[in-house]
């Protein structure tokens, strides 16, 4: 199995299936001399852990990651810098039903089609639960990008069918960090916590939109052709368990503008060249262009339902699939760490391969 690793010049490659021993990954590229902040690091693992709200997974991992190479006395010495996490909370049971059956919407199918072979535990290799490298290659990555001033903020913009006016703006962290489910916007906070019990009650799930803005990025990330700055978000976004579309500035609904309202405007302000609006999102002709970096990653609903579906088992027979396991009602509130990670790396691999 290749396409285990991503990146150019800072590389993470990851490692491990749901119910193996371990998820893990090797950061290579890395710049040496840079003081880790291991408490950091475990501070973002810990946001993406299940079991912290009444929508998510009741699998019990503490997610507590061992460093085994590339630090010394707190500081990155420039090798690889290895780490994993134990898994202690699987329940391989649950699962044992599953292995002559296709999940609806799951890899089960493909996967046994490509390789000839799956694990039928919990996903093997296509569980989010590989996303914990993501989260913890991200967080090393975030690390350099706070020495630069660059921060990645993410919330929600939407869940099932209720989302935050168009008209709304974010003015700071603390509206996102109020928030139960990381949704800046009171009033439909309250109707998307309501959504999701419904659904919960329902033995259904939901699915929706994460907003994300890359503040202070300076002005030259980004190689044309092929590897535009937003090329290499999308693919990086695309690649997280159930992402289902991306958008970065203005996005789909320019479609349905004119030239005249999507351009962005250059003007001079505080002594530097901006723009007088951010349709193009903080990237043009696939550069930064130094005003921040604006995209939206739309979830499908989780697959997974706790209630019957139709589906056929491995010899094409129709059977009842029965609804069971610990999964989660909507992935997003969870995600939200994900899409920061994968963002900020990226962003710090375009970082090293400038010398910036």
């Amino acid at each position: 199995m290749s396409g285990n690793s991503f990146g150019k010049t800072l590389v993470l490659t990851t490692f491990g299936e749901s119910h193996g021993k371990a998820v893990g990954g090797v950061l290579d590229g890395f710049p040496s001399n840079i003081l880790i902040d291991l408490d950091f690091i475990q501070s973002e693992l810990n946001r993406r852990r299940t079991g912290q709200s009444l929508f998510s997974s009741a699998r019990k991992e503490d997610d507590r990651i061992e460093i085994l190479s590339g630090l010394f006395e707190g500081r990155s010495t420039g090798a690889p810098i290895a780490f994993l996490a134990q898994n202690i909370d699987h329940k391989t049971e649950d699962y044992a039903a599953l292995k002559e059956t296709y999940r609806p919407s799951h890899a089960d199918f493909t996967y046994e089609q490509k390789y000839g072979i799956r694990d039928y535990r919990g996903g093997g290799r296509s569980s989010a639960r590989e996303t914990l490298a993501r989260v913890a290659g991200g967080a090393f990555a975030k690390l350099l990008l706070n020495l630069r001033g660059i921060s990645v903020i993410s919330y929600i913009k939407q869940i099932g069918p209720f989302g935050i006016p168009g008209d709304f703006i974010l003015h700071g962290l603390t509206e996102i960090s109020k928030s139960q489910i990381g949704c800046p916007h009171p009033e439909t906070e309250l109707q998307i916590i309501d959504h999701l019990q419904k659904m919960k009650s329902e033995g259904d799930t939901a699915g929706g939109i994460i907003s994300c803005i890359i503040k202070d990025v300076p002005v030259g990330l980004g190689e044309p052709v092929f590897d535009k700055l937003q090329a290499d978000l999308a693919k990086a976004l695309m690649s997280i368990n159930s992402a289902h579309g991306f958008e970065y500035g203005s996005g789909f609904p320019c479609a349905a503008t004119k030239g005249s309202e999507n351009n962005d405007i250059f003007i001079k302000k505080d002594g530097k060249i901006t723009t007088r609006t951010n349709s193009s999102g903080g990237i043009q002709g696939g550069i930064s262009n130094g005003n921040d970096i604006t995209f939206n990653v739309a979830f499908k609903p989780v697959p997974t339902l706790m209630k019957d579906q139709e589906s056929v088992n491995k010899e094409g027979e129709t059977i009842i699939l029965k609804g069971k396991g610990r999964h989660d009602v909507c992935v997003v509130p969870r995600a939200m760490v994900i899409v920061e990670a994968m963002a900020a790396l990226v962003i710090a691999d375009h970082l090293v391969r400038a010398n910036l």
